[in-house]
């Protein structure tokens, strides 16, 4: 029980002090790809953690401590055993971990279908207004809003104006759409869809809305360092402050749009890399927001099952 009431402490003053302490990094914009990790992690520990607490709550951790199968065997009999299932604690940690899967499932689905609907509607109306351009790879669309955009899924493919098309110059048009196919490479969809379904089922977690508002900045951060690497930068910040007015589909992910015209002071200023030391410390912190709780739940599972087993050793 005292294992509960940590990890649930956990998750409640990380859910709101983390945005805090998390908001002051430094680094962040020198390294978008390893910040996205930090705050999914971050996110994920306080999601795991409120889990474990409630199944440190329905499951014993002597009941853990004697093995996977005595594991089983074990949630056999809570689900046989109405006496069992009737005591306070487990029917609670059942009752609370089971509400969280399912609203999680329930928004995570919401988010996922009703994003591949609105992609859809918009695909069949680019296949009527657009044309591809084999040249350019991608569908353009006479439209005289300077934008460009991608709209991701299984058949994703990248999306500009005419407008556009008449603003930038070719290199800046090539610039433009390897940021585009950038987040179609990595699929950056899923990565805002995951914290679109956090912030969707629990909309009054500070950590959470804080995630969300980041790595909507740091996708675009890492789509711009991907181009980069293959197009000058200044390339990048032209096509950028042309674009910045554009105002892309809610489903769709854009070269433009607010964080536009900070962008282009980091395309023009580039910062020098994290260093190894850096890099190293990243990661553990990664590392230990993910592995953290999941360590804490197994303490007195593992503490159980060596002295089970120490007293068998000793019976012998």
């Amino acid at each position: 029980m005292t294992v509960a009431v940590i990890l649930a402490l956990y998750a409640v003053f990380a859910a709101v002090l983390l945005p805090r302490v998390l908001g002051r990094v430094g680094w962040t914009d020198r390294a978008p790809r390893l910040a996205i990790a930090m705050w999914q992690a971050a996110s994920a520990s306080v999601v795991a953690s409120a889990l474990l607490a409630a199944f440190a709550v329905a499951v014993p951790a002597s009941v853990v401590g004697h093995g996977l199968a005595g594991l089983f065997e074990a949630c056999a009999m809570l689900l046989n055993d109405g006496a069992t299932l009737s005591t306070t604690s487990t029917r609670v940690g059942l009752t609370v971990g089971g509400l969280l899967l399912a609203r999680l499932a329930y928004m995570g689905g919401a988010v996922l279908f009703g994003a591949r609907r609105e992609r859809r509607r918009h695909a069949d109306a680019l296949a009527l207004l657009g044309r591809h351009d084999v040249d350019l790879g991608a569908m353009v669309v006479d439209y005289e809003q300077r934008l460009a955009y991608c709209l991701p899924g299984r058949n994703g493919h990248a999306v500009i104006t005419t407008g556009a098309l008449r603003s930038l110059a070719p290199e800046q048009v090539a610039a433009v759409l390897a940021h585009e196919q950038a987040h179609l490479n990595g699929r950056h969809h899923l990565v805002l869809a995951a914290a679109d379904t956090l912030t969707r089922a629990f909309p009054r977690v500070p950590l959470f809305a804080r995630a969300r508002t980041e790595i909507i900045r740091l996708v675009e951060l890492l789509a711009d360092d991907v181009a980069a690497r293959r197009h000058p930068r200044i390339h990048i910040a032209a096509a950028l402050v042309q674009l910045a007015t554009g105002k892309v589909p809610a489903f769709a992910l854009g070269a433009g749009g607010a964080t536009a015209l900070a962008r282009v002071r980091r395309m023009l200023g580039p910062q020098a890399p994290l260093d190894r030391r850096e890099r190293l410390a990243g990661l553990l912190a990664v590392t230990l927001l993910l592995a953290g709780p999941v360590t804490l739940a197994m303490v007195p599972g593992v503490s159980a099952f060596l002295a089970h087993h120490c007293h068998s050793l000793l019976g012998l």
